[in-house]
């Protein structure tokens, strides 16, 4: 029973279970009837809009560097005590993060 356990042997058990899961939702779906309403992109109504919808992730990149500073920050102070080196890492790390706070 201690094998059955095992991640291998288990994602190879999932396999068949995943596809016949897969064949009955298949059977129960039923045939599909592409029509030109089905494959049209849905509006609302609405005109579609000639203006780019997202800025981008440019705007993101600094507050996920902001928390991985931070995350990195924590994991030095959570790993033990304080010696020297890491006390002048942790040092840089926060003018880092005031310089990126502030822009």
């Amino acid at each position: 029973m201690e094998i059955l356990l095992s991640p291998p042997v288990a994602f190879l058990a999932y396999i068949p279970l995943v596809l016949v899961l897969v064949g009955l939702g298949r059977l129960l779906a039923g045939p599909s009837n592409a029509t030109p309403m089905k494959t049209s992109i849905y509006g609302s109504g609405e005109a579609p809009p000639t203006f780019e919808a997202a800025p981008g992730y440019q705007p993101f990149f600094l507050i996920a560097l902001f928390f991985a500073m931070v995350h990195l920050a924590m994991l030095v102070l959570g790993l033990g005590s304080l010696p020297t080196p890491a006390a002048v890492y942790l040092l840089g790390l926060f003018v880092a993060l005031i310089a990126l706070i502030l822009g």
